[in-house]
């Protein structure tokens, strides 16, 4: 059996005994990679820094350690770098360059996975939205203003982790061009446009590409190493890697599945544990490398969950658990999964190689009974509206994500069937201050039938991105909103007024005691926006209980903790520790279903696998 050598936090010092510099080599030996002439089997786990709170981002990683991965493989998600076209951040959760820092600290090798395009069950693939802006810009194509915006952010990117390269003396060991390219289109001189790119960039590095195996014909790099994901079988893998890298190695599993992510109205997926566990060590035994995808999923903030849809399945949001069943939960706790992969590893330890301890998992708290006492209806906060003869997608409006309020006057008493073209995604409808209906693309939902109802009676259609698609042919067709037309008995509706509440913070929300409103004076009774504090004595990881609410999202102590929905799956949302304080704390939560909110409590255990039936 296949022997692997455990790596030492001292491989990674950079620094011998003697106090000189150390380098190291990584190549593509026949069989196996080779680290410094030797061969390296590679044990990998997938995480996104910015799906976990960067104080955790150490515990983690030793976590990894511990359950005996050498590697940790991540994406990057443009779209979390540069949300403003020109403007780059780096800084915070996003600084990239200091996660693979620690991970080098911690005695760990890292594979880049920095492909504009990354899927990842994150918004628009990791696209950021104002690409879209151009009607006519194509993404992951070879279009020249596409490529330019690619070429400017991967400048950028190689500027952060050039010198984190193992060929500069750090510790990234490959870097992957595109992702799964062979699912969406087979144009190889696209892809070594990709590749160029990343040279231009300072990557000279190995590089590798990763496709399922249907699509790898497709998908791979003539002369580069293919990857393979989604299967497990030794044979099978070596001869799909031999017949599209001349006949040889190394031979690498990029995303090996032992869980799986969720979707809004569908069941909490798990996997099994046993057979896991079997596949895993019939892997290593052969001694073929491998990427656990994901080692520890984390959770999707604010608005980046993304979507799927295919020519068969209907749009279908994610949820913002990203728990995924994975070795570790969403909150970074170590499982059942965890343990007995960790005994598969040590099996093919070299003799006398033991894992580190361990670390402990955080504590947790319950916080019962929070009172919501203030609220902010949102009609009573309407800034100031963009008018235009036909409604405006997001893009249009020079907005990306969260909800657009759309306004007309319907001058004629008037009925009938009310359409809207293109929905994209969710939309509460009101007529004359009331909400009638809610439509649903998920649902294949665009019509309501609406009843006669008097001249110049308001109607207004609340609309909320409830993610990009981030997978599948439609992944060009990603406007929001509005964006086509809305019909009334046929005739097109016109003379639009639109809000716009992209809620990237909640400054210019005004706020009033629960009782301060009376219906008539706001609008409507529903939609909005409940404030509460508390106090805490001691600080823990604790999941918020959404179960009573209808559908929105939740700022804590100026964190967009990510969305609920009464549907499930997930019906609670997991808090850090780390983004609570001792003394006082400030909860708001934003709902558009459900009203009459006056408290909301916290749990010491997740809900993630409790469905209900979209009303």
């Amino acid at each position: 059996m296949r022997k692997i050598i455990f790596l030492t936090i001292a491989l990674f010092a950079g620094i011998n005994t003697y106090g000189q510099k150390v380098s190291h080599t990584f190549a593509l030996g026949d069989t196996a990679f080779l680290l410094d002439h030797k061969p390296l089997q590679i044990i990998s786990g997938e995480m996104h820094c910015y799906r976990i709170p960067r104080a955790y981002w150490r515990d983690r990683i030793r976590k990894a350690k511990a359950m005996g991965l050498n590697t940790i493989a991540t994406y990057i998600f443009w779209n979390m770098h540069e949300p403003v076209e020109g403007q780059y951040d780096f800084t915070g959760n996003n600084d990239i360059a200091e996660f693979v820092r620690i991970a080098k600290e911690e005695g760990m090798w890292v594979i880049m996975r920095p492909s504009p395009y990354a899927c990842a069950e994150w918004e628009f693939g990791g696209y950021p939205w104002w690409l879209l802006k151009d009607k006519t810009l194509k993404v992951r194509s070879k279009d020249p203003k596409f490529l330019q915006a690619y070429h400017d952010y991967v400048i950028q990117l190689g500027k952060q982790l050039r010198p984190l390269l193992i060929t500069h003396g750090g510790n990234i060991l490959m870097f992957q061009i595109e992702n799964e390219y062979g699912s969406y289109s087979n144009d190889k001189e696209y892809l070594d446009i990709n590749r160029k790119l990343f040279r231009e960039a300072g990557f000279d590095g190995t590089l590798f590409t990763c496709d399922g195996p249907s699509q790898l014909p497709a998908g791979y790099l003539p002369g580069y190493l293919p990857a393979v994901n989604g299967l497990d079988n030794p044979k099978e893998v070596k001869a799909l890697i031999n017949k599209y890298h001349d006949g040889k190695g190394p031979y690498y599993i990029a995303e090996w599945y032992p869980g799986w992510f969720d979707s809004w109205g569908s069941g909490h997926n798990t996997s099994n544990l046993n057979e896991d566990a079997g596949k895993l060590d019939t892997v290593l035994a052969n001694g073929i490398s491998i990427n656990l995808y994901m080692f520890h999923g984390g959770t999707t903030r604010g608005f980046m969950n993304g979507a799927n849809m295919s020519r068969n399945d209907p749009y279908s949001p994610q949820t913002s658990s990203y728990d995924y069943d994975a070795p570790l939960d969403e909150a970074g706790n170590t499982t059942p999964k965890y343990f007995k992969f960790r005994e598969i590893i040590q099996k093919h330890l070299a003799p006398g190689e033991k894992l580190p301890p361990v670390p402990a998992n955080n504590k947790t708290i319950a916080i019962k009974n929070i009172r919501l006492t203030s609220r902010a209806p949102l009609f009573a906060n309407l800034p100031a509206p963009v008018t235009a003869d036909k409604p405006l997608s997001f893009e249009d409006l020079n907005q990306g994500y969260g909800f657009v309020l759309y306004r007309t006057k319907v001058k004629d008493a008037t009925g009938g069937l009310l359409k809207i073209k293109e929905l994209r995604d969710f939309a509460t409808v009101y007529l004359n201050g009331k909400q009638i209906a809610v439509l649903d693309r998920h649902l294949k939902q665009d019509s309501v039938k609406l009843d006669q109802f008097p001249a110049n009676s308001t109607l207004e259609i609340l609309v909320e991105n409830n993610g990009r698609i981030n997978y599948g042919p439609y992944l060009t067709d990603n406007r929001q909103g509005i964006t086509e037309k809305a019909t009334l008995a046929g005739a097109e509706l016109n003379g639009w007024e639109m809000y716009k509440f992209p809620f990237r913070s909640l400054s210019g929300i005004h706020f009033l005691p629960v009782n301060a409103y009376a219906i008539s004076e706001f609008h409507d009774s529903i939609t909005g926006l409940y404030r509460g504090t508390f106090n805490l004595t001691k600080t823990g990881d604790t999941y918020l209980d959404l179960s009573g609410f209808g559908k929105g999202f939740v700022f804590l102590n100026g964190h967009n903790l990510g969305k609920y929905w009464y549907v499930g799956p997930q019906q609670t949302l997991y808090v850090p520790a780390s983004w609570l304080k001792k003394g006082a704390n400030e909860i708001v939560v934003f709902d558009e279903l459900k009203g009459g909110h006056t408290s909301i409590s916290a749990l010491n255990k997740p809900i993630l696998n409790t469905v209900v039936k979209e009303q």
